[in-house]
């Protein structure tokens, strides 16, 4: 499986290529900024997953961004921006460009590993269930892009989380792990993801073991991603 690395400091790159590589065994690819990585994607390069730094010079992670979702022949590949910008109007941006996922500087192992866990195949018998987009845009008085915005922002939380929670259960912290999870169940109750508002649910009758968490995490992220698709094509429809 094919990963590209995308991101100008050198630093920041080396380090996001060691925590992927410390996923699995994946075929890394780096690119020194988003005209490289574009150069290279003309060039025939066809990776799986694609996590790109959001500020770079001569072509952006945004511009970057544009360009795939406006080719065919990318326009389903995962994008995953990694900022350290998480303001509405950034996320906004984003999910309505197609981004799929969100990785938030300073990186943390449980990112990654969560976004490779929501890009791998589902588990089988996966089904994402959860309510109409336009059932929660009309609960919520929002409109289809802010939803958007929303769905991204909990994936930050999503991918966040997982490292938070490692954490917290190695200092023996369980009513902290406890917290978190209710909160996750809640922003998946209010977003409408009913699917893995269930499965936080069940979790937090189990306990918060740390694979555990990971697959319920990466659960939430696919349902998130899946749910922000049927989002842009209302969108579009309208």
């Amino acid at each position: 499986m094919k990963v590209l690395v995308v991101d100008d400091d050198v630093v920041s790159r080396m380090v996001l290529m060691h925590l992927v590589d410390s996923c699995g065994g994946y075929d890394i690819i780096e690119a020194a900024d988003g005209q490289d990585a574009w150069d290279q994607l003309e060039a025939g390069l066809r990776p799986a997953i694609l996590f790109c730094d959001l500020r770079m010079p001569r072509l952006s992670g945004m511009e970057l961004l544009a360009r795939v979702r406006a080719d065919p022949a990318f326009e389903a590949m995962p994008f995953i921006l990694v900022t350290s910008s998480t303001d509405t109007a950034t996320l906004e941006q984003a999910a309505s460009l197609g981004v799929a996922g969100f990785i938030v500087k300073p990186f943390q192992a449980g990112q990654v590993k969560v976004h490779l866990a929501a890009f791998s195949d589902p588990p089988a018998g996966w089904v994402h269930r959860a309510e109409p987009p336009a059932a929660t845009m009309a609960r919520l008085r929002i409109d289809a892009r802010r939803l958007l915005a929303y769905l991204g922002g909990f994936q930050v939380q999503l991918t966040a989380a997982s490292g938070d929670i490692d954490a917290m259960a190695a200092r023996g912290e369980a009513e902290a792990a406890r917290a978190r999870i209710e909160r996750l169940h809640t922003g998946c109750v209010t977003l409408g993801l009913l699917g893995a508002a269930d499965a936080f649910e069940a979790l937090g009758q189990r306990g918060y073991e740390g694979d555990r968490v990971h697959l319920v995490l990466a659960d939430a992220v696919r349902a998130a991603m899946a749910q922000a698709g049927l989002a842009r094509t209302l969108m579009a429809a309208n």
